[in-house]
């Protein structure tokens, strides 16, 4: 994908494996993708798999089900391989500003689970590297990437699944074009997996979803254009 195509097209995956993603089929549904995106909760070998037949770049984050370490006939591994871990990072990819926080909130002594308080500390370390792109690029971010969900959108009541106040705090203020995340699984046919906040698409990728990401040039002039072509994983 050349720096000036009109959009970014992606795969984004979470926290189930979905056999036809996990085959061949893969490559006749989604190659016409720029890149591929983990929102958590997901083994290595199937993100790995994913990228290996499509052939494209991988980013990811951790779920809060994540293990420190996998094991496998490929050995032990701690990260997905060719993948790029965007947890309290800012990347840009071909013109493309993205960054990432992993894990959920805590509710157990589980692995990459965080207070909320501990969250607002993983969006601050994000905010010296996206003022720069502000004053070099003249936005902040385009695609923001995280397990959980923010606070009051898709999340749920329970413990487990609430949302994140820093990250309801980082969309508004930063402008993302989207918020990919996961965790809240979808198990009821109507239930809402896109919501406009403020400037800011976000979307529920559970279990799986190709969105078009709007050019960032086109997006500041007009921001209520950034839809796109939208297709949600069924089981």
């Amino acid at each position: 994908m050349k720096r000036e195509a009109k959009t970014l097209r992606v795969l984004t995956l979470s926290d189930e494996v979905v056999q036809s993603i996990q085959s061949p089929a893969v490559r006749e549904r989604f190659g016409d993708v720029d890149i591929v995106i983990g929102c958590g909760d997901l083994p290595h070998e199937y993100l790995e798999y994913v990228v290996s037949v499509l052939n494209k770049p991988l980013f990811f984050v951790r779920g809060n089900h994540t293990c420190v370490v996998e094991y496998s006939e490929a050995g032990e591994r701690a990260l997905v391989h060719g993948g790029v871990n965007l947890h309290r990072r800012v990347v840009n990819y071909r013109g493309w500003l993205m960054a990432g926080v992993e894990g959920s909130v805590r509710y157990n002594r589980g692995m990459f689970q965080y207070t909320q308080m501990e969250m607002w500390g993983h969006v601050l370390r994000l905010v010296p590297a996206l003022l720069r792109n502000r004053i070099r690029y003249g936005r902040y971010l385009d695609v923001f990437v995280t397990h959980a969900p923010p606070w009051g959108i898709h999340d749920q009541p329970d413990p487990a699944h609430r949302g994140i106040k820093a990250f309801r705090w980082f969309v508004r203020a930063f402008r993302p074009a989207v918020h990919f995340h996961g965790h809240s699984h979808v198990y009821r046919s109507g239930t809402t997996t896109e919501t406009q906040f403020h400037a800011t698409r976000v979307i529920n990728t559970y279990p799986y979803r190709e969105t078009e990401v709007g050019h960032p040039t086109t997006r500041l002039a007009l921001p209520w254009l950034a839809g796109g072509r939208q297709k949600r994983g069924t089981r």
